[in-house]
């Protein structure tokens, strides 16, 4: 075994990578991320008893989120990266080590072997002290070692949100807290039911998360607004922005207005264009492609640069890696990388001397903006229409995409839905369906996009206003979620959902590896949350 990885849905036959990632990770960036998941759980035990002491450090609190971030699925294949990432935790350790020493007077009475790790000084070396920190060689009990891998995944997620909230502006210190108690956790001796009170406190503190960066992102930008987005393309030079990170995008705007560039967005970017400070942009002139899974084929047929913001990236073919440019902690061997969205030259003169596009192209078209201020806007009509019999059930039908098999599913579902029923969407899963015309009801359309992963919160606050509206629990409202997931943001969502006592969810293309066969069964009995099975039988259940 040259690895071991079982945190994304794609993982090898259901089971684990064992050689090497279906997303194209290397042994040795696994090994990597292991060890810096282990350096992390070191600061956090200094962390969270420094914390107790009233002490605080930002760098510290940055790094935790950032090491967090930085290994979940298809954010960093770099391994010089990932050793200098390694190294900024350790480093940040000795601080907040040296900073509760001072305070306290003594070091700590006990402490776990990971607070006295130190990295090595080779890449090589480094990879051998992580491969000590192989899943499979620590807890034995399958069902103990699942619900501290679902928690490990629940914090990686909710790592991510806490980044771009923290790029925002916005600091949530319950969410930061959290970080450091629940990896400072994870080092020790738990019991099945304290683990999954932990998972439960993971999902309530992902929903600050979400909300801190719902508050950082409609401060800045607006709130959404409905917004027709085209899928054609411009005559001129191009550039495609994939990703999440909406700062980055709005640098990107400004430095290139003028210049005659054109801007598209890709994947999860795509909602950018209902926020009233971005769209207001006029190069700012539509999507290209879907989602993330098919960008080795719409990279290479698109004739521009390219910037991969966050998570989402996949190896990159020859026939465009020299015009594929990466920023923030988003990373590959071999891809030029632009360390400050203040200047992002070396992109527009790529763009600029490409030329893009020789022609305009018409395309399909589609809406985006439907989060909770633009719906709720609309809630009297909205409780009206279930009233008066027009609206007869709501589906949230949302999640990750990905290129495994059996998520077609999702574009099936959507085609079936009954006309009289409307259907909310959010993150990548979308791109199965949004560019269909499923219709109206009334004055509403039919499929409504919510926005971003992360806009889980924006579905969640318009649940919960309407059950508050209707007098009744989300549970009881004529309201079906039927979910896909890819990665750890996906998995701290699902817990935010389970944390708030959500019921019957569906989830698909397939159930966590990570989920041991016990702790599904209590998932199960707790929450009834079970798999997808065919979109006829799971639109009945609903309906029933």
């Amino acid at each position: 075994m040259d690895m071991f990885c079982y945190q994304c849905e794609q993982t090898v036959n259901g089971k684990g990578c064992m050689k090497m990632g279906v997303c194209g990770k290397s042994p040795e960036a696994s090994a990597l991320q292991d060890l810096i998941m282990g350096l992390l759980k070191g600061l956090a035990v200094y962390g969270d008893a420094a914390r107790q002491l009233g002490i605080k450090d930002e760098s510290v609190d940055l790094a935790v989120i950032e090491g967090l971030f930085t290994t979940v699925t298809n954010v960093s294949f770099d391994v010089e990266r990932l050793a200098e990432t390694a190294k900024k935790v350790y480093q940040a350790k000795e601080k907040i080590k040296e900073l509760y020493i001072a305070q306290a007077g003594q070091d700590l009475n006990t402490k776990p072997a990971v607070c006295d790790m130190i990295p090595s000084d080779s890449v090589a070396s480094m990879v051998v002290q992580g491969q000590g920190f192989n899943i499979l060689e620590g807890e034995e009990n399958e069902d103990i070692r699942s619900l501290k891998e679902l928690l490990t995944y629940g914090l990686k997620g909710t790592a991510a949100y806490a980044d771009h909230a923290w790029i925002l502006g916005e600091k949530n210190e319950a969410v930061i807290a959290f970080f450091y108690k629940a990896l400072a956790k994870l080092t020790q001796d738990l019991s099945a039911d304290e683990l999954v009170n932990l998972n439960m406190e993971c999902g309530q503190a992902n929903f600050q998360c979400m909300e801190a960066l719902d508050k950082g992102n409609t401060e800045h930008f607006g709130h959404p607004e409905p917004t027709q987005v085209s899928f054609g393309v411009k005559k001129g030079p191009a550039i495609l922005v994939s990703g999440h990170d909406l700062l980055d995008l709005e640098y990107l705007l400004k430095q290139t207005e003028g210049k005659g560039i054109n801007i598209y967005t890709h994947g999860e970017m795509l909602p950018a264009h209902g926020y009233p400070k971005l769209k207001k942009y006029s190069h700012l002139v539509g999507n290209y492609g879907g989602a993330w899974q098919d960008q080795q084929k719409e990279f290479a047929a698109f004739p521009g640069a390219i910037l991969m913001t966050t998570n989402c990236i996949q190896k990159p073919a020859a026939n465009y890696q020299d015009r594929i440019f990466t920023t923030g902690l988003v990373s590959f061997e071999g891809v030029k990388h632009i360390e400050n969205r203040n200047d992002f030259s070396p992109l527009i003169e790529k763009a600029l001397a490409l030329g893009g596009f020789h022609e305009d192209q018409p395309g399909k078209e589609t809406m985006v903006g439907f989060a909770h201020h633009s719906v709720l806007s609309v809630a009297d009509q909205v409780i009206a229409a279930v009233k008066g019999g027009a609206v007869k059930h709501f589906f949230l039908v949302g999640g990750c995409d990905g290129a495994k098999s059996g998520r077609n599913y999702y574009t099936e579902l959507a085609e079936k839905i009954p006309a009289d029923c409307l259907i909310l969407t959010l993150a990548c899963g979308k791109f199965r369906f949004n560019t269909m015309d499923l219709g109206k009801i009334g004055d509403f359309p039919r499929l409504m996009d919510v926005g971003q992963c992360n806009d889980a919160y924006s579905a969640i606050v318009i649940a919960v206003k309407l059950a508050e509206a209707f007098g009744i629990s989300v549970n009881e409202l004529p309201l079906s979620m039927i979910l896909s997931w890819y990665e750890q943001k996906a998995v701290c969502i699902l817990l935010t959902l389970l944390s708030l006592g959500i019921k019957n969810i569906k989830l698909g293309p397939s159930l966590p590896a990570f989920v041991s066969p016990n702790i599904l069964n209590v998932l199960v009995e707790k929450f009834n949350i079970g798999p997808i099975t065919t979109p006829e039988e799971d639109i009945k259940a609903a309906l029933a």
